[in-house]
């Protein structure tokens, strides 16, 4: 037992951090509100990729998380700077959650293998952004754990987009948006005011 909490302490593993990242990538990628336009996909190309889908999402956001803040640091913008726009983006996608509106004009695929399920729907610019701007407060391992937890509920949810749907039905989908919409609203004011503070 004792083994195990000081590996956790050195590995910086924090449950807390890890839910919480976990909640913000959930609601950002918004795979449940999603399911309607998965359904849409499915019936335009007749198959959808969900392995290829997942594993192709989880190396783009990884893979952002390490070489993303190398990016900032080449253009000459902190992580801090970077999470109070982030946090600005985090708060327009809950708005669209929340009010049911578009402010992002998505343009309608042709094809449901990488694009657009890989990217711009999993790991879009929104998914994209909240990982720097976790970044900047989380450990980077707790936030590789929500990644790939968020990845498997990705994939069960592309596998059984149907039964899904039929389950909860329209409204029940619309349901559960608008509730993670306010928790995302939640968290990208926490997120502006924490990294304002670290600005000034």
């Amino acid at each position: 037992m004792y083994f195990c909490t000081s590996i956790c302490t050195t590995m910086n593993f924090d449950l807390k951090e890890i839910f919480t990242a976990g909640m913000v990538l959930f609601a950002v990628i918004d795979i449940v509100g999603a399911i309607p336009l998965i359904i849409t996909l499915r019936e335009k190309v007749g198959h959808i990729q969900s392995e290829k889908a997942s594993i192709v999402s989880a190396v783009i956001m990884i893979a952002f998380l390490f070489i993303g803040d190398e990016i900032l640091k080449l253009i000459g913008i902190d992580a801090n700077s970077f999470a109070v726009a982030g946090s600005f983006i985090i708060f327009f996608l809950a708005l669209e959650m929340v009010l049911g509106i578009s402010l992002y004009k998505n343009e309608e695929a042709e094809t449901a293998s990488v694009v657009p399920l890989a990217f711009p729907m999993i790991a879009g610019a929104g998914t994209l952004t909240s990982i720097l701007s976790l970044r900047a407060e989380f450990h980077v391992i707790n936030i590789i754990i929500a990644i790939i937890a968020n990845i498997i509920i990705v994939y069960i949810i592309l596998k059984s987009s149907k039964r899904i749907e039929r389950l909860l039905g329209r409204s029940g989908i619309n349901i559960v948006r608008k509730i993670f919409g306010v928790v995302l609203l939640a968290i990208a004011v926490k997120l502006f005011t924490t990294n304002i503070k670290q600005i000034f």
